[in-house]
């Protein structure tokens, strides 16, 4: 599995794997049609979040303690490893803060079932709740091991692009992106 981490267009950095978004696999047999249309929900969130949350949670099923990660070349390694500390550090503290906000609306996401039909607002709240807080496990594992960053000629080209701001070059760089590392959708990651 190979890792990634880069700017995106915006100049954010961004966590993601080769890997594609996969379907969240939730197996609960009493609320199956709450979740079914939770899950439908959830899957509408942009492909760029969606992608880093699941990468985050995928690297809690590593069986080795060591991460190769793909970065831009030309960034010294002392310094692509302090980006990448702070951006664990960062994505900690949001996705805290974010199941803090959860916990307190999840009671009251319970009511909402007094209303007619499927309480879905209860099911997207929870199905954020358990993606989060497994990319939150990711996350702290991930702050435990040593990753190496290996750079990338191809990924260095994209950030030099960025910052020309040639939008001329972006389609070509991230087809050439997508073919060589076998991504999917790395328009959508790092473009949209």
């Amino acid at each position: 599995m190979d890792f990634f981490f880069v700017l995106d267009f915006r100049g954010r950095f961004r966590f993601f794997s080769s890997h594609s978004v996969q379907e969240i696999q939730v197996e609960f047999s009493r609320l199956q049609r709450i979740l079914v249309a939770a899950k439908q929900k959830l899957m509408l969130l942009p492909p760029r979040i969606l992608r880093q949350e699941q990468t985050l949670a995928r690297i809690l099923k590593l069986e080795t303690p060591e991460v190769s990660i793909k970065h831009a070349r030309g960034i010294p390694d002392k310094k692509i490893r302090r980006r990448f500390f702070f951006f664990l550090q960062k994505q900690r503290s949001k996705h805290i803060l974010l199941l803090i906000i959860e916990a307190v609306l999840l009671p009251i996401s319970g009511l909402m079932a007094l209303l007619p039909g499927p309480n879905v607002f209860f099911g997207i709240l929870a199905l954020l709740m358990i993606t989060q807080w497994q990319a939150l496990r990711g996350i702290n594992r991930l702050g435990k091991m040593k990753p190496q960053f290996v750079p990338s000629e191809l990924l260095e080209q994209w950030e030099r692009a960025l910052d020309s701001k040639d939008t001329t070059e972006y389609a070509a760089i991230l087809s050439r992106i997508e073919a060589e590392y076998h991504i999917s959708d790395a328009t959508k990651i790092l473009f949209k």
